[in-house]
């Protein structure tokens, strides 16, 4: 992939994330029972930070100084 392809991908994996924390927070909130639910999509809302983490690694590589 390209650098405006990462980029893309990059924005893309940010508003799922905050997507998802936004539903974990409703289902908190209103009190849902369904804590399998909840662990699933705080499982993925993990997957997603670990890609944006990659994806950031690979745009903005550590500097050895």
């Amino acid at each position: 992939m390209n650098e405006q392809e990462l980029l893309k991908r990059l924005e893309l994996l940010r508003t799922e994330h905050r997507d998802l924390d936004a539903a974990i927070s409703a289902l908190t909130e209103a009190g849902s029972t369904d804590q399998l639910q909840i662990a699933r999509l705080k499982k993925r809302k993990l997957r997603l930070k670990d890609q944006i983490a990659l994806i950031e690694d690979t745009l903005l590589p550590d500097i050895i100084a």
